[in-house]
């Protein structure tokens, strides 16, 4: 299934264009790593897909389930901001993905209640249901939100660098969680570790200010150049070594 499609996208703010002529089409199965600098335009990709920002011109389009509904898309943000005074519960925290579905009603069912708990113990986190989300580590507040993100069991899950506050631990642990997902769900990654991800993701897509697509999760220096994709490059072997790229955008 056709999940959406990007046709010669192009963006921008004020008078300056962030991306231009972007091309992208994700199906299900699909596990896509977004690779590229700061300022390269992959926030703004995100942002169209998730129709917060509207297209100078292009045309973006979604896919149709099979029963006729529209796909469904869950979104991790890399940061969140949000009073950690206010007395909302783990658990509620998980429930609240299901918001667009409920059209903002808190009448939850039996099903989906069952599925929070699913989802924390799936986290590792479901001995923390009934703390308060602002008592949590980074680490165990990330697996809540990804629980948050995966509850309305979506069709596509977006990560927006989704180990910046996860422990070590739970780094590894992630991956092999979204290579299970991405059984059931198609999975875009915002990342700057090619390394750590290459042999989890299945394809790359290279962003700066233009999108090149890289039908393996094999790349190298070469490609990352032809693809004018200038970012950290970390390669692993016997002697861990990195080769830096100069970046020609800047945050």
């Amino acid at each position: 299934m056709m999940i959406l499609k990007l046709e010669n996208i192009s963006y921008g703010y004020k008078a300056k264009t962030v991306i231009n002529s972007v091309n992208l089409e994700i199906h299900s199965g699909d596990f896509i790593a977004m690779i590229g600098p700061n300022g390269g335009g992959k926030s703004t990709i995100i942002k169209l897909i998730m129709g917060l920002l509207k297209p100078w011109s292009g045309k973006l389009s979604y896919g149709v389930r099979e029963n006729g509904e529209a796909v469904n898309i869950g979104y991790l943000p890399q940061y969140h901001e949000f009073d950690k005074r206010f007395p909302i519960s783990v658990n509620d925290v998980v429930l609240s993905g299901l918001a667009s579905v409920k059209k903002g009603r808190r009448n939850y069912s039996r099903l989906d209640k069952s599925r929070a708990i699913e989802l924390l113990v799936r986290m590792g986190i479901s001995e923390l249901s009934n703390e308060s989300i602002g008592e949590l580590s980074g680490g165990q507040m990330q697996r809540a939100f990804l629980g948050r993100a995966m509850i309305s069991q979506p069709d596509l899950l977006i990560l927006d660098e989704p180990i910046t506050y996860v422990d070590n631990k739970f780094e590894h642990e992630m991956y092999h969680l979204l290579q299970e997902i991405n059984n059931n769900t198609a999975i875009l990654l915002v990342s700057h570790d090619i390394g750590q991800i290459s042999s989890f993701v299945k394809t790359i897509a290279c962003v700066n200010h233009s999108l090149h697509y890289h039908p393996s999760n094999k790349i190298s220096k070469d490609i990352l150049e032809s693809y004018n994709c200038p970012i950290e490059l970390i390669t692993h072997g016997k002697i861990p070594h990195r080769v830096l790229h100069n970046h020609t955008a800047h945050d």
